[in-house]
C-alpha cells in the first residue's frame, strides 16, 4: 500500500469545498464559501496549535466540507431541527472526509480518529477534540461575529457568547481577547463574561 498523502488529502478537501455555490466576498474577491472557511480554519489551527497532528489538520480542513449539501431549512427552525441538523452534518463530513483519506491511503485508524475529531467527541476530556473546538470558535469570532451580531439582539448575542465561551478552554479564551475584534464585539463579549 502507497504512504498517505497528507497534500493529496487537502487538496481533494479544497477541491470539494471550491464546489460551493454560495461565495464570501473577502478584501474585494469572492470565494467559495466553505473553501474560505476551510483555509481560515487551518491558518487559525497553525497559529493557535502549531504542532498540530495530521489528524487534527485534516478535522480543520474537513470541518465543513460540502456542507451546503444538507440545507438548515430542510429540519424544522426551531432548537430540536438544529441540533438535528447540526448531528447530520457531522456525519456527512466525516464520512466524505473518510472516504478522501482512502483513496489517498491513510489507513482505517487515521480515518476514524479524524472522524471523532469532525463529530466533536469527548469535548473538554480529549485534547485534539478540544483544540479543535478552541479554532471553530476563534474562526467564528475573527471572521462571523461581526455579520452575526448585526442580525441579532444585544440578549441573543450575549447567550451565544457565553455558550461559544463555555465550550472553549482557558488557552482559547486567552487567545480570543487577542482577536483584532471591532469595539462593539469586545464591548459585547465582556458584558456577555460579567
Amino acid at each position: 500500500m502507497s504512504q498517505p498523502n497528507f497534500k493529496e488529502a487537502i487538496e481533494k478537501i479544497d477541491r470539494a469545498n471550491a464546489q460551493d455555490p454560495n461565495t464570501e466576498t473577502y478584501q474585494g474577491k469572492a470565494y467559495p464559501k466553505e473553501l474560505l472557511y476551510s483555509q481560515r480554519m487551518t491558518e487559525t489551527l497553525l497559529s493557535f496549535e502549531p504542532t498540530a497532528t495530521e489528524e487534527l489538520q485534516i478535522a480543520a480542513r474537513a470541518q465543513h466540507i460540502e456542507r451546503w449539501r444538507i440545507e438548515r431549512n430542510s429540519y424544522p427552525m426551531d432548537r430540536v431541527g438544529y441540533l438535528k441538523w447540526r448531528e447530520e452534518l457531522k456525519k456527512m463530513h466525516a464520512d466524505v472526509t473518510s472516504e478522501i483519506l482512502k483513496e489517498v491511503g491513510y489507513d482505517n485508524e487515521f480515518s476514524e480518529r479524524v472522524s471523532f475529531l469532525i463529530r466533536k467527541k469527548m469535548l473538554k476530556k480529549d485534547e485534539g477534540t478540544q483544540t479543535l473546538e478552541d479554532v471553530i470558535c476563534l474562526v467564528f469570532l475573527q471572521y462571523y461575529f461581526e455579520d452575526f451580531s448585526d442580525k441579532h439582539s444585544d440578549e441573543k448575542l450575549i447567550d451565544i457568547l457565553q455558550k461559544t465561551w463555555g465550550k472553549m478552554s482557558n488557552k482559547g479564551h486567552k487567545a480570543a481577547l487577542k482577536l483584532p475584534l471591532s469595539d462593539n464585539s469586545l464591548s459585547l463579549i465582556k458584558r456577555a463574561l460579567a
